[in-house]
Order: C-alpha cells, then sequence, then structure tokens
C-alpha cells in the first residue's frame, strides 16, 4: 500500500516517490522477517553492530519513519530530512549523498576537489567545457566526462544535464537536476 504523497512540480520521474515506495517495500519485508531486509537495517548507526537476534527483536517495533531512514541512509544522506531536500530540488545543497558512485564509475579516473568553486574553475577551464560534468559526492566535487556517467547507467546526451549547466552542485535547472536523481535511482535498482 502507499502511503507517501508526490513531491510537487516533479511529475513521474520524482525520486522522493521513488524512496517512499522502496521504503514501503522495506517495511513489508520487515514485517515478513526477511532477512535480507533485516541486514539492511545495519546501516543505522544505532543498528550497526547489531547481531541477527537484536535486529529481528528491534524489526517488530520499525516503523516507515525508520524504513524512510534506511533508504535515506542507503543512498549516503543522513537522514530522511537531508533526502527529501536535495532530492526534491534543493539547489544549495552542501551534502548530496552517494549516488553518483557504481562499481563501474569508480574505475574511471576524475580530477576531484574538496571546495565547489575549484571544481566549477576546473571545469570551465577545460576545452569544450559546457560537456564535461560537474558532479557531486557528499561534500566532494568533481569534474568528469561522458564515460562517467555512462557508468553511472545514465545518459550523457539527456536534455537534463543541459538544463543543469551540467552542473550537480549548483544546477541551474533544480526540477532537472530532480529528474536526473530519479534516473540514477532508476539506474540502479537491483544492483547492490
Amino acid at each position: 500500500m502507499m502511503r507517501g504523497r508526490a513531491t510537487p512540480g516533479v511529475g513521474k520521474m520524482d525520486p522522493v516517490q521513488e524512496l517512499k515506495i522502496r521504503a514501503d517495500i522495506l517495511h513489508a519485508q520487515l514485517e515478513s522477517r526477511d532477512g535480507d531486509a533485516l541486514a539492511r537495517l545495519r546501516v543505522l548507526p544505532e543498528l550497526r553492530r547489531a547481531d541477527d537476534a537484536l535486529l529481528l527483536a528491534k524489526a517488530e517495533a520499525f516503523r516507515r519513519k525508520h524504513c524512510l531512514s534506511v533508504v535515506a541512509r542507503e543512498c549516503g544522506f543522513a537522514s530522511w530530512e537531508r533526502a527529501r531536500n536535495i532530492l526534491s530540488g534543493d539547489a544549495e545543497g552542501v551534502d548530496f549523498g552517494t549516488l553518483l558512485h557504481g562499481r563501474n564509475a569508480s574505475s574511471i579516473l576524475s580530477p576531484w576537489f574538496a571546495s565547489y568553486e575549484e571544481a566549477l574553475a576546473a571545469q570551465r577551464s577545460l576545452p569544450d567545457h559546457p560537456r564535461h560534468y560537474l558532479l557531486a559526492y557528499k561534500r566532494h566535487f568533481m569534474v568528469t566526462g561522458r564515460s562517467f556517467v555512462e557508468a553511472l547507467g545514465m545518459d550523457p546526451d539527456d536534455p537534463d544535464w543541459e538544463a543543469i549547466g551540467w552542473n550537480w552542485a549548483r544546477p541551474t535547472d533544480p526540477t532537472a537536476r530532480s529528474r536526473l536523481y530519479y534516473k540514477r535511482l532508476v539506474a540502479m535498482r537491483g544492483v547492490p
């Protein structure tokens, strides 16, 4: 049963709604005492070292809000509130989660930067600069090319890249970034 509501302005490609659905699925799995779902609870700091018996005992007390925290942490956000804000278009984010990481993409070397200003300067200094992507990972930034975006399971020619100005951290269109977050979440389905 769906309990959440769609985020206004994002339409069908709503990353917040996608995570709400994942939380509902996790909640149902916990209610049935699914072992894989129970193990996912270890993403929460208070259960990081919990043994299987403790997880099983805690599962009964878990509510949807706890499941929302789990799916947010699985995406690298400190809380559900932080995930909801960033995914729904908070253009001034300081922590972007870990969604722009992937096993396939990690083998592609890209320069990383501690500050947004350094990353932006590096992006602007490259020939054909608009086609280099300024991406964010937690509180860090990288400038990368098409192959990294493809390795994330995303289309480097998606018009939403141009709509955000090829700048994930400070998009010219935050709604377009929300759609890209959704597309990344869809690309991650079923990937450990």
